[in-house]
This record gives structure tokens, sequence and C-alpha cells, in this order.
């Protein structure tokens, strides 16, 4: 059975996944009758972050794989103990928590890193040419995956493009309806709430996503 790992980086857009982006990817492959497991890193958060206020909440923290398990009401592992060879394809949906938890591309932009425990999930879906699927700001981490001239698209804002072309990547605009596909290395991009959208847009792009890797697995 076809089998998609959904990498989600605690709860909540300015700290952790976006929630949005992240429930409609596993609705998707829920109604394409599409198997998946969600997976986090066990860590703290980089900073916990008031939604209400929009103010990091000094002396507070929290725990990534614990937040996301919000997300995934706890049917989640960490994702150092996944095995890749289980799963078909990966897909890591958006919100701050790609950029500050899984790398740290918030803070250091070109000069970022990913996760250790996320870069060897990855690393190894790239190795065996398994699509993987990126939305919002997680492209950032594809240069560090997949190395130089990889294809991607964050949509539009020109500072987070320039920081991934200094990177090696090669970065596509993009409509938050529409993709960038690397054909080459099977990796799919959307820009979703890169942009100032509607949830209904941003839904269109992470729809399109999810069917675009599903048809990667199946060799369409």
């Amino acid at each position: 059975m076809t089998k998609v790992a959904v990498v989600l980086s605690g709860s909540g857009f300015l700290d952790g996944a976006e929630i949005q982006e992240s429930v409609i990817t596993m609705l998707e492959l829920d109604k394409a009758g599409v198997a998946y497991q969600c997976m986090a890193p066990d860590m703290d958060q980089m900073h916990v972050v008031n939604h209400l206020t929009g103010e990091v909440s000094e002396g507070e923290n929290r725990n990534v794989l614990v937040e996301a398990a919000r997300i995934a009401r706890t049917q989640i592992i960490d994702i150092a103990l996944a095995n890749p060879n289980e799963y078909d394809a990966v897909i890591f949906p958006g919100g701050y928590g790609a950029a500050k938890n899984l790398s740290s591309f918030a803070v250091n932009g070109a000069a970022s890193t990913v996760q250790s425990d996320v870069l060897q999930f990855a690393h190894a879906f790239a190795a065996s040419g398994k699509p993987m699927g990126y939305v919002c700001i997680a492209p950032a981490m594809i240069p560090h995956i997949y190395g130089a001239d990889a294809k991607l698209t964050i949509g539009s804002d020109a500072d987070t493009a320039a920081a991934i072309t200094e990177m090696g990547g090669i970065h596509v605009k993009c409509h938050v309806e529409d993709l960038v596909i690397d054909e080459e290395r099977k990796i799919v991009s959307t820009p979703a709430y890169m942009l100032d959208v509607r949830i209904s847009e941003a839904a269109t792009g992470i729809e399109k996503l999810v069917h675009k890797i599903i048809e990667m697995i199946n060799g369409k």
C-alpha cells in the first residue's frame, strides 16, 4: 500500500507547522486513498510565539514533536525512528517551524543548516529518487538536501528567493495555485501562505502538489 511521510514542525504558523497547510495535505492524501504517517523531530522549538499577539513568549519552552501531535491527533512518530524504506514519498508542509525548527533558515538565511534527523531522513529519499513535496517556506531546505541546481519555488518573495539562489537553488516565481516541478529530482513545491492568499487558493496549490506526488509514485 502506498504510504507518504508528512513531516511537521510544531503547531502554529509562527513557530511551528502551518495548521491549514498540514490539514489540507493530510485531507487530500486521505481523499486519494493514500496512507500517511505524520512525524517530527523530538526537540525543543527555537522559541514559542503567542499567536494572539504575534510576540515571542519569553521563558516558555515547547517540544516540536509534542506540539505537532496536536495536528496529527496523537498519531505521530519521532522522525529519528522513522525508516525511509517504509515510505513512497515525503511532504513537508510549511509554517515558520520549517525555517526555525526543521532548519535554521529564519535566522541564518543562506548560511542555514537542516536539523540532523530531518536531513538524514530527507537525504535517504533524495538518494533513492523518491518524490518529495515542499509547501510554503519548506522549499528553503531543498538546496541542503539536493545540492546545487535543484528547481523550486517559495512564490515571489525577493529576499527569500535571493537567499535560495545564494544556496545554489534555482528559484522560479510561482502563483499560489500553481506548482514548480523538478522532474529530474522528483521535487514538487508550491507557495501556499508564502503569499497573502485565501485558504481556498492555498488549498488549490497543495491539492495539486499532493496529486503530482501520487502521480510520481505511480511512475507517471
